[in-house]
């Protein structure tokens, strides 16, 4: 490979915005031309995802896969709904997916796993997208459940093919029970957290801060009614495990059957198959969720894509 100066490689990041290190193996490889370097970039994708990496990407798709007792969720995010229906982006999410079990919740393991059906890093290939799809893409987050026996229940929600959606849900079910019935369950009960959004599994899984912060609202709340002092510590111990029945998994009513708490319909399903189910988490991801949405008109939409053309 040539050898470059600082100055050409910052001249190249000029003109495309791609990265320094890439600007610097792109001159490398097209041993100092400028011109061809730029080429290179762009054949590459580099030069278009740079020129689109500050656009807000908050729409896309969550992916789901699950590998026997190992599962995980990836969200890929694009710009528009409508590259979200675009088949080349579902399958580069589903392929993303199908990797994201052995990453074990490292976003950055998943970006750097080689794709097998595109011989290139998880980040290469979503940079090759962006310059053939024409948007900003992003892999944002990736989380995995595993359990060591028994079996990881799924769902997704507002499914646009199998395994793709704009809500996906893992729960780990720890058990040594028939595989078939926890499925069942596993499945129910990851379409159970899609609906009502727990917090956490049990009450003493909740973020202490959490607590400490609804503890000190229901507190000024039984202040102001002017009760005695000496039973506010029991109103808001009451609130509290209200908050409890309302936020936390085991203790809230079945969305399947809302005559049964969560920990009720687990034990009647181990008392069925003979052996203890333990719920060890759940993973809820719902698409986009905590980012700037975009707020643009259609003609704005139009004007951008005219400057990148």
């Amino acid at each position: 490979m040539a050898q470059v100066s600082a100055s050409l490689v910052k001249q190249l990041r000029d003109q495309t915005g791609a990265g320094m290190m890439d600007c610097k193996t792109a001159l490398q490889e097209s041993d100092g031309d400028l011109e061809a370097a730029n080429d290179w970039l762009r054949k590459k994708g580099l030069a278009a995802a740079a020129k689109k990496a500050g656009r807000i990407a908050a729409e896309g798709l969550i992916g789901l896969s699950v590998r026997g007792p190992r599962a995980a969720l990836v969200e890929v995010n694009s710009e528009t709904d409508f590259v979200a229906r675009n088949e080349e982006f579902q399958i580069l999410v589903k392929q993303i997916a199908a990797l994201a079990p052995d990453a074990g919740g490292d976003v950055e393991r998943l970006r750097a796993a080689t794709l097998p059906e595109a011989g290139q890093s998880v980040g290469e290939a979503i940079n090759e997208a962006i310059g053939r799809i024409g948007e900003n893409l992003s892999l944002r987050r990736t989380a995995a459940v595993e359990v060591d026996h028994g079996a990881v229940g799924s769902y997704v929600h507002g499914a646009l093919a199998p395994g793709l959606g704009k809500i996906g849900v893992l729960v780990g079910l720890q058990s040594t029970g028939d595989p078939d019935e926890l499925a069942a369950l596993g499945k129910q009960l990851a379409m159970h957290v899609a609906a009502a959004r727990p917090l956490a599994v049990s009450a003493d899984k909740v973020d202490a801060r959490t607590v400490e912060r609804e503890r000190e609202i229901y507190a000024d709340q039984a202040r102001a009614t002017g009760k005695p002092e000496n039973i506010l510590d029991k109103i808001v111990d009451g609130r509290l495990r209200k908050f409890f029945e309302e936020q936390v998994l085991l203790e809230q009513n079945f969305v399947v059957d809302p005559d049964l708490k969560v920990k009720d319909a687990i034990d009647a399903v181990a008392e069925r198959i003979g052996s203890s189910i333990l719920v060890t988490g759940f993973v809820r991801y719902a698409l986009g969720e905590g980012l700037e949405k975009r707020t643009t008109s259609l003609a704005e939409e139009v004007a951008a894509q005219l400057d990148d053309s």
